[in-house]
């Protein structure tokens, strides 16, 4: 039951492992009985179904989910049933990582433009003048 992510990036099943415990939270006696939420580990420092930029822009985008040790850890605990919160997780796991396929753009540099400079200036001298008519005229009787 490999995750595939996108067309060509497939995470295999040995490196992600799940552990089953109990849930928290209300729902009574099920609460206190079934293991039903899910913990989901990523070895993301041991993977080799994603390149290295992915990698890094994946470790950006994990946050807190990341661990000491580099693995991702995801908890599902939303549903009652232990097949929904598995599911759950891999779907988060997934989205994270459709996320962190996408490069960013780099941006280019640019610079204004002689008549965007012109523009500028000319507010600032209608700024200047209408500031200048607010003040106090100037007395020469003195």
């Amino acid at each position: 039951m490999a995750l595939e992510v996108a067309p060509g990036v497939v995470i295999p099943d040995s490196e992600l492992s799940f552990a089953f415990v109990r849930a928290s939270g209300p729902g009574g006696q099920n609460v206190n009985k079934v293991s039903s939420a899910v913990q989901l580990r990523f070895d993301l420092a041991g993977s080799t179904a994603l390149s290295d930029p992915v990698k890094s822009r994946l470790r950006a985008l994990a946050g807190r989910r990341l661990t000491d040790e580099g693995a991702i850890l995801i908890i599902a605990r939303n549903q009652r049933s232990q097949d929904h919160n598995r599911r759950e997780a891999l779907e988060r796991l997934g989205d994270l990582v459709q996320r962190a396929l996408i490069a960013p753009k780099t941006r280019k540099a640019t610079k204004p433009t002689r008549a965007s400079k012109e523009r500028r200036l000319e507010s600032k001298v209608r700024q200047r003048q209408t500031k200048q008519g607010r003040r106090r005229p100037v007395r020469w009787d003195d």
